[in-house]
């Protein structure tokens, strides 16, 4: 009788845990420490940081240096946190707006984002870098550091570059570096680590 007490109790225990994980992991703490991950330890404390309420985006700490870092969106799937220089902020605004108004089609954003950087609306930087740690789920202690089995991704903007102006292959590649939209205002180097 007082084994199966145990056994029960240990059930009960272990199905209040991933309950109380969650609400651990999704405190406004955990979330700012999981969406400055992407960053080297020496930037994480002076980065601003934008964490999602439902579909709303929100600063929750403004930045004193020059990144800007979004936290993993809870309505995906698996966990993404970005970080990317400040000067990179009106062409990433403008994409989360046309999304926000249902505009999700690659063709349609590119296409309104490169009408306001012909405009002027929008100011390419001559470079930039977006900086993001993916993972298949938001179970781990971002206060830690990035989970066990996470990817890296660095982004680095070269806008308008091609394999001939930049030496950067145009081929997509997991082992070097590669030159993604080449030719456009948003062309970058990506570089998978």
């Amino acid at each position: 009788m007082r084994i199966r007490a145990l056994i029960v109790a240990g059930f009960a225990a272990m199905s209040l845990a991933p309950e109380n994980l969650e609400s651990q992991q999704r405190s406004e703490r955990w979330e700012v420490a999981a969406a400055v991950l992407p960053l080297p330890d020496s930037m994480r404390a002076g980065a601003r940081v934008l964490i999602f309420r439902g579909p709303d985006l929100i600063e929750v700490r403004p930045g004193t240096n020059e990144m800007v870092c979004l936290g993993d969106d809870p309505a995906h799937k698996g966990f993404q946190a970005s970080c990317y220089h400040r000067s990179l902020e009106p062409f990433m605004a403008k994409g989360r707006e046309l999304r926000a108004a249902g505009i999700t089609k690659r063709e349609a954003v590119d296409s309104a984002r490169l009408a306001d950087v012909k405009s002027g609306r929008i100011v390419m930087p001559s470079s930039a870098i977006l900086s993001s740690v993916f993972a298949e789920s938001d179970s781990f202690d971002a206060l830690a550091g990035p989970p066990g089995k996470h990817t890296a991704l660095d982004v680095i903007y070269l806008p308008f570059a091609t394999q001939e102006s930049s030496g950067i292959t145009e081929q997509p590649a997991v082992d070097r570096p590669w030159l993604m939209f080449a030719g456009k205002p948003w062309a970058h180097v990506m570089l998978s680590r």
